[in-house]
């Protein structure tokens, strides 16, 4: 009789946790900013039916990276809880906060179960405040770990080389036109350190809007909204730089560099 082979609990979540970073690892980046009035998701998708962010309720948008399939699934069931807690409670009860220690269980069950492989998705859950220190933002890792984040955050791909970038160029103070224009910048650079262009059609936005005077502040901008902004975005740059050069003092939030 065959001595079983034997492998330590510690290896085998070792080996689940770098099967699950490979997989996410292998999706395009996607970036979440706040800015002045709200919060901006900005990705690469190429696709216009499967979208990487999407709403969740009112106040809460939901983003992912990873294996569709797996956090579509998720996406679906966290619609389902908020809108049985917003009709059996109230609708100022579904907070990001309740939504992301949903998820936080499901990721953390399903990757210490030995029964099935872990997810392969990073997810991010972001709610906007009636201003922007009522702001929240929570990244959930492959774990089911919680992460409190704040300003920006990247997940999926390079996360790491285009988090970097954005700590150090964003503020909370930035327009819609400048955040959309950082993520782009931060997204098309390369692991290698060049710069390749992504053109419009080929990025999916969104943004929580808290000026909105609907009660839902999610929204998706697209078609030639989008190509205004990024436009918008180059131009304040331009004028900016053209600032610099004469001497003159920037205004304040109107830098992002």
């Amino acid at each position: 009789m065959s001595t079983p082979f034997y492998v330590s609990p510690q290896q085998q979540m070792a080996d689940r946790a770098e099967y699950a970073r490979k997989g996410i690892a292998r999706g395009r980046s996607l970036v979440v900013l706040q800015y002045a009035d709200g919060i901006v998701f900005v990705g690469e998708n190429p696709s216009r039916a499967l979208h990487k962010f999407s709403e969740i309720y009112d106040r809460i948008g939901f983003a992912a990276a990873g294996k569709y399939n797996e956090y579509e699934n998720l996406r679906i069931g966290g619609v389902r809880y908020a809108d049985l807690r917003g009709y059996t409670y109230d609708r100022d009860d579904v907070t990001a906060r309740g939504l992301a220690n949903v998820y936080a269980q499901t990721l953390g069950t399903i990757f210490s179960s030995a029964a099935e492989k872990p997810y392969e998705v990073e997810l991010v859950v972001a709610e906007v405040g009636e201003t922007r220190e009522g702001d929240q933002i929570y990244r959930l890792p492959h774990d089911g770990s919680i992460v409190d984040e704040h300003g920006s955050l990247a997940v999926g791909g390079n996360a790491e080389q285009i988090s970097n970038y954005l700590d150090q160029h964003h503020n909370d103070n930035m327009t819609l036109a400048e955040a959309l224009k950082l993520a782009v910048r931060a997204l098309s650079r390369d692991t290698n350190g060049t710069e390749r262009e992504i053109p419009a059609e080929r990025l999916e936005v969104a943004v929580l809007d808290r000026t909105r005077p609907q009660q839902r502040k999610f929204k998706r901008i697209v078609g030639r909204q989008l190509s205004r902004l990024l436009d918008e975005g180059g131009a304040t740059d331009a004028a900016s730089d053209t600032e610099e050069d004469a001497g003159s003092t920037p205004q304040s939030g109107g830098d992002i560099e």
